[in-house]
């Protein structure tokens, strides 16, 4: 897809890979409608785009159906038409064993990262297949391929986002929709603490050896996979490299993140 002239939808465009994806389309000729919960995220992103017209706000809570239903015509409105959509906005939960992780703790997770994005898809699809050209994409994580100890619900959410991705893929084959996942690995963004949870002491630094990417680089990774209609896409070294041993021998894979990662337990 040519992102000249093309208008996009992006889910937590109000910080880390969102905003980064929202400034490069915008960069590259594109009008992006930035959805985001936080106000003072978005301003901070319109301000950084240089409050140009090509970029409209939203806050909307994605896990409002009905919110996310008037979405459509508030883009419309704004921007005439709607050629992709990109679901972006996910949170992580505390960092604790699923023993341990309460029910309400578990339903918010799923809500954002899997309803969120149920809903997205479903309110702008038909949009989409009346373009003569559109994109959705989807970012999933390396963590529904590669099981994160303390992260087993956010990680389901991410696979469920995944598999749903490629059906959609498959449901769309033959329309003028391209549909993409994305898998990031660890990224240099805020969701920690835009989701709420505290990392105990310096277990980030002792528990992981991955190199962290840059939102950024995240965003390039996005925007490119885009352009060239992929069907899917890892960001980071990281998620490269756990994508193929997974493949190879998915129980050596999982004990290796076990004892990586294992720290962040609290």
């Amino acid at each position: 897809m040519d992102v000249t002239g093309k208008v996009f939808v992006v889910t937590g465009a109000g910080n880390g890979i969102g905003r980064e994806v929202t400034l490069q389309l915008l960069a590259g000729g594109g009008s992006v409608a930035g959805v985001d919960l936080n106000e003072a995220g978005l301003a901070r992103t319109a301000e950084l785009a240089g409050d140009v017209p090509a970029f409209s706000t939203h806050v909307v809570n994605i896990t409002d159906r009905a919110a996310v239903e008037q979405l459509p015509a508030a883009v419309i409105a704004a921007h005439g038409q709607v050629d992709a959509v990109v679901n972006v906005a996910g949170i992580i939960q505390k960092f604790v064993k699923v023993i341990d992780l309460p029910y309400e703790e578990i339903e918010k997770v799923m809500n954002v990262n899997f309803w969120g994005v149920v809903t997205m898809c479903k309110t702008f699809l038909p949009l989409l297949t009346e373009r003569p050209a559109a994109a959705l994409v989807n970012v999933a994580s390396m963590g529904a391929y590669a099981p994160v100890p303390g992260q087993a619900v956010y990680g389901a959410s991410k696979a469920a986002v995944m598999l749903l991705t490629e059906a959609l893929y498959a449901e769309l084959l033959g329309t003028s929709v391209a549909v993409t996942v994305i898998y990031p690995g660890a990224i240099g963004t805020d969701i920690a603490t835009n989701s709420g949870v505290a990392i105990a002491g310096d277990a980030t630094a002792d528990a992981s050896s991955f190199k962290m990417t840059s939102p950024v680089e995240a965003g390039r990774v996005i925007v490119d996979a885009i352009v060239k209609g992929r069907f899917r896409a890892t960001i980071g070294s990281d998620a490269a490299m756990m994508d193929r041993l997974s493949r190879l021998n998915p129980k050596f894979a999982t004990r290796l993140i076990a004892k990586q990662m294992g720290g962040l337990l609290s």
